[in-house]
């Protein structure tokens, strides 16, 4: 069960990195709505559950910063003869950091329009019988001291599908 925790992670960093990913989707908002932020490159994508102050103690981050993770498993066995027929509850944190509070919020609401907008743009079928139905959940957090000053993260919850032996 921890392979496939593991494998759904590394297909949504796939689907957020690849060319048509978040720097396109981030590039396509920031032209419709006339602003202009820092890109986020495939190395500010990570595959990791990790708070954000012990992030930036151990890792130095750099933001802005995107996670990627799988948040929980659950095998309900939904097809009869599979070893795994399920979910996987996959969880994506835009995390932004100013040292003001102008235009935090609405930055984070670009980055997360631009994380939605990938996964819009990739419903359907993941591979090896990873399978994403297209809703999603966000949420804004309050801001918090950290990083450069202030910090705020926008977490986009979904569920994958997944059949596999």
């Amino acid at each position: 069960m921890l392979s496939i925790a593991s494998t759904a992670t590394q297909k949504l960093i796939g689907v957020l990195a690849a060319p048509n990913g978040l720097a396109s989707a981030m590039e396509a908002l920031m032209s419709l709505q006339g602003v202009s932020l820092p890109q986020i490159t495939a190395q500010q994508i990570v595959g990791q559950n990790v708070a954000p102050d012990v992030a930036e103690q151990s890792l130095g981050s750099k933001y802005p910063l995107v996670y990627a993770y799988c948040e929980k498993v659950v095998n309900d066995l939904q097809e009869k003869f599979r070893t795994f027929s399920g979910e996987a509850r996959m969880l994506v944190e835009a995390r932004v950091s100013q040292d003001r509070l102008d235009n935090l919020e609405s930055t984070l609401h670009v980055y997360a329009g631009a994380i939605t907008s990938v996964l819009d743009g990739n419903r359907g079928d993941w591979g090896d019988g990873f399978f994403y139905g297209g809703g999603y959940e966000v949420q804004f957090n309050k801001v918090k001291h950290g990083g450069v000053n202030f910090l705020q993260i926008a977490e986009i919850s979904f569920a994958l599908e997944i059949s596999a032996e």
